[in-house]
């Protein structure tokens, strides 16, 4: 069974899906079945540094960084995207990031807490601790 807001991955041509609703069955493309993506233990081989969403919340605005270290934007090492969710998983905000952006996400939000994850192109993805 898939779960709201679970990523699948097409091994064979990089697909990326992320389940709107929830349902039976197997999710398959090119043929072969979807790989489900889960996030990194924010401790794993020290990537963590660069990678783990830093959340600060203030009055008015939620801020998501990527990393307690700033990760790399490069054309062959960057953050895809960004996301918060509330973990009721009924409030989402995305952004889409490429080569050379600053990998932020602002927004303004009236959930008392958000879960955050990104991500990396080369590393997988990340998610905040919650």
């Amino acid at each position: 069974m898939t779960k709201k807001l679970d990523l699948y991955k097409c091994n064979v041509c990089g697909n990326l899906v992320e389940v709107v609703l929830e349902g039976e069955g197997e999710l398959v493309c090119c043929g072969q079945p979807m790989e489900h993506v889960k996030p990194h233990s924010p401790n794993e081989e020290m990537l963590g540094e660069k990678h783990v969403p830093v959340i600060s919340v203030t009055e008015n605005e939620t801020e998501i960084r990527v990393g307690s270290i700033p990760h790399p934007m490069e054309d062959k090492h960057y953050i895809q995207f960004i996301e918060a969710y509330s973990p009721d998983k009924n409030y989402v905000k995305r952004k889409y990031l490429y080569p050379n952006d600053e990998p932020l996400l602002k927004f303004k939000c009236h959930c008392a807490k958000v879960v955050a994850r990104e991500l990396c192109n080369i590393h997988g993805l990340w998610e905040s601790p919650q």
